[in-house]
């Protein structure tokens, strides 16, 4: 996604487009705005019940809709990953759960949302018991031989990085 900014949001004179820091950027040459196109926090979770079996969900919205992914969304203002990746977490299935740890942090690129910072925590959850909201159409806990196909690349390698720490079976 690029910047769809023709004007400055501070003064409303219109934009320029020039290189600061060896980048292209939209600047302001009225009051000196410079637009940083920053990467959008995302927190998602390799959630894993007593069986040791992760939570996939299937999406019901975009992007992906009707596809497989983990649990997880944007870090609202105010809020650290962690509290993210657990609201999320409950918000979308309902279910509660315990960060054990961090698993990796990783670039996506977005169509919808340009660049995405994916940052990946371990939950164990304590209870199987879904209640999904409007977000995924179904969600389930697989093994490792079960899993359905993801298409956020940031997903399957949070996935893989965490099967290669042996934690499943």
């Amino acid at each position: 996604m690029r910047n769809t900014f023709k004007f400055c949001p501070m003064c409303k004179h219109k934009l320029c487009s020039v290189h600061v820091d060896d980048r292209k950027r939209s600047i302001c040459q009225k009051c000196g705005w410079i637009y940083y196109e920053n990467p959008l926090p995302v927190a998602v979770c390799v959630a894993k019940d007593r069986k040791d079996r992760i939570l996939i969900a299937k999406r019901n919205i975009k992007p992906c809709i009707n596809k497989w992914a983990l649990p997880g969304g944007f870090i609202e203002s105010g809020e650290t990953s962690e509290e993210a990746c657990l609201r999320e977490l409950q918000e979308e299935t309902g279910l509660k759960g315990e960060i054990k740890r961090l698993i990796g942090v990783y670039i996506q690129k977005s169509r919808y949302y340009g660049s995405i910072i994916v940052i990946g925590y371990e939950v164990n959850v304590f209870q199987n018991t879904l209640s999904l909201n409007n977000e995924l159409k179904e969600a389930k806990f697989f093994t490792k031989e079960t899993f359905p196909h993801i298409p956020f690349l940031s997903h399957r390698k949070m996935i893989e990085d965490f099967l290669n720490r042996g934690n499943v079976s």
